[in-house]
């Protein structure tokens, strides 16, 4: 999956030896384009410009939705600015320094993408984001962008001025009416947004400015001192029912007819529904293509089964349902009527139209989900792939265990959805990211060290195999880590040199004969094994009995490693012997380290031979 396909197209420009040097690596790794002056066509690879910058880019600046500049910071705001027309549809540019060591986002940080593309960049070049925005300093999602990850579209309203009560922490009431409130749940504890109407002589509450967020179209008096923005969640689903050859231009008028009648915004279209045989009419056909509105089709059996307010022997006769716009609406939004059927004809154009709509529950999002299953490592930032943080920095959506959580939280951005839960909630867990992406968003899924070996990767995709998963809705990636038994093991030398197995010694998952068997067999086969989940406050007797069945098949001076958060500020090793082993502290963060029969400890490390031959003891 591509985790910037949002961004892009996106072009990288530089116009020295040294600057291309810095943006080649990463134009590569991202799908960018590199635009590099004529003069360096035998040294770099690129596209090449024959004119001066100034005009190449005013020939580009239009094709991108990012620009990546390695150039002084000045100089890139005297090319750009004869360009800049409006921040709606203006492309994010950031700015990297010669030196690859800080990334600068310098315009489009909310509504072009600019802050987010900034910090994932420097993640992936290893650089320290640059971030000027109020909103950031303060963690709070931009107010112009507060519903593109739910498909909301804005609507009409002062937004400088709101946007600028906000960066004063001053009130903002909040009246939302319909749409997801998950926005809400992650806001920081310091926010200035109050939810609900405020009511003369109960709440002493003075609004600075106000958001609505409802499929009602509201009128705002210019000449008001309290500044307003609206947006509108995609919930009202228009039934359509037309004469065969309706032109698309009555079925628009009917539509928009109506809806100006019940003060509703058009922005909150999720979709139009009618019956099957109307699948191929080119009137709805049209007018779903100019407002890129899915079309949804219910059989004549289907639409029949639903009650409507006002049902027509015609209609049944004609196409085998007393009703087409009212039964569609309602069967599409799964909710009952907003607005009962109007009809419409208008003279000199051909055909009739009836509207009807109704409001779903949950918004429409007009795009698929993905599914990013990653694995953190053993912790540490510096542990985590390039490909793990991209990964958790475009999700929408990061779920994980609250202490992992909060292992990566520097990789969050404002607005950002972050779920946690309990270290026993794994299967709640795999079935919430998968819900999320099943409506549409982008959620990672995070594991401490590889999430594929004793992770969320596996529940996950049990999970989605359970449901039926058609193993592409949604989009499923696995991002891998440093598992714990590698972390461990790079901190105590190489101890993993030679065969090597990993045993679970939880029995939540796994009953407990089974476990004890694989350590049986490991303990003959003379593997080196690594011990995960090795004791819990409830569960103390399985380690004990994981170490006398290796001493029944091991010298009792085997080495062992135990290692405890691994690469974490409380990280604590030890390194001891089979037979002292439970005389140090093991708990659920430790991961232990069994040595085979040549393992041998040296210089305070822990050194398996990559053969058995020529072995001091």
């Amino acid at each position: 999956m591509d985790l910037l396909n949002e961004f892009k197209p996106i072009s990288g420009i530089a116009t020295t030896r040294e600057t291309a040097k810095t943006l080649q690596p990463l134009c590569q790794n991202i799908g960018a384009t590199l635009w590099l002056p004529e003069s360096l066509n035998s040294l770099e690879e690129g596209q090449f410009y024959k004119s001066d910058l100034k005009t190449h880019l005013a020939k580009i600046w239009k094709e991108n939705k990012a620009l990546i500049f390695c150039l002084a910071a000045g100089a890139v705001v005297r090319l750009i600015s004869p360009l800049l027309a409006d921040k709606k549809i203006d492309p994010a540019v950031i700015v990297i320094d010669p030196k690859g060591k800080f990334v600068i986002s310098l315009c489009g940080g909310h509504i072009g993408g600019g802050d987010r593309l900034t910090k994932i960049v420097a993640n992936l070049i290893g650089a320290t984001p640059i971030i000027t925005g109020i909103a950031n300093s303060l963690n709070l999602p931009g107010i112009d962008v507060l519903g593109f990850p739910f498909g909301w579209k804005r609507g009409q309203g002062d937004w400088n001025r709101v946007a600028a009560v906000i960066a004063k922490l001053k009130t903002v009431q909040v009246v939302q009416e319909v749409g997801s409130t998950l926005w809400q749940e992650n806001l920081p504890a310091k926010h200035p947004f109050y939810f609900g109407f405020v009511e003369d002589n109960k709440i002493s509450i003075s609004p600075q400015a106000r958001v609505w967020i409802s499929f009602t179209k509201r009128r705002f008096s210019p000449d008001s001192d309290l500044p307003k923005v609206q947006w509108h969640p995609r919930v009202l689903w228009v039934g359509i029912g037309c004469e065969r050859g309706t032109s698309k231009q009555l079925i628009k008028q009917a539509i928009e007819t109506v809806f100006d009648r019940n003060h509703l915004a058009t922005e909150a279209i999720a979709g139009i529904a009618t019956i099957d045989i109307k699948a191929d009419e080119l009137g709805i056909l049209e007018l779903s293509r100019d407002w890129q509105l899915p079309i949804i089709t219910f059989t004549a059996a289907e639409l029949a089964k639903i009650e409507v307010p006002t049902p027509s022997k015609v209609v049944s006769q004609e196409v085998g349902t007393p009703s087409v716009a009212e039964a569609a609406a309602i069967l599409a939004a799964k909710n009952p009527l907003l607005v009962s059927k109007q009809i419409f004809k208008q003279e000199g154009e051909k055909g009739a139209v009836t509207v009807a709509i109704a409001v779903a529950e949950k918004e429409y999002l007009d795009r698929k989900g993905s599914l990013s299953l990653v694995g953190i490592g053993p912790g540490s930032l510096d542990q985590i792939t390039p490909a793990a943080k991209t990964a958790i920095t475009t999700a929408d959506v990061v779920v994980g265990y609250s202490l992992y959580l909060d292992l990566v939280s520097s990789l969050f951005y404002p607005g950002q959805i972050i779920e946690s839960s309990n270290i026993t909630q794994e299967r709640d867990r795999a079935c919430r990211a998968i819900e999320l992406a099943q409506w549409g968003l982008n959620v990672a899924v995070i594991s401490s060290g590889d999430c594929g070996i004793y992770g969320m990767a596996g529940l996950v995709l049990e999970e989605c195999r359970s449901q039926n998963w058609d193993g592409n809705n949604p989009k499923v990636e696995v991002f891998p880590g440093i598992t714990a038994m590698q972390a461990a093991a790079s901190r105590v030398g190489t101890p993993l040199m030679h065969d090597f197995c990993a045993i679970s010694l939880s029995d939540l998952l796994t009953p407990w004969p089974v476990i004890a068997k694989r350590l049986e067999a490991a303990a003959i086969a003379d593997f080196v094994t690594a011990l995960y989940n090795p004791r819990s406050l409830k569960r103390t007797e399985q380690i004990k009995i994981a170490r006398d069945t290796f001493l029944k098949h091991r010298d009792p001076n085997t080495p062992v490693a135990i290692v405890r958060s691994a690469y974490r500020l409380d990280e604590q090793i030890y390194l001891t012997t089979l037979e002292e082993m439970l005389e140090v502290p093991i708990d659920m963060l430790s991961t232990v380290i069994i040595g085979n029969s040549s393992t041998r400890n040296y210089a305070n490390l822990m050194i398996t031979p990559r053969g058995y031959f020529n072995v001091e003891s």
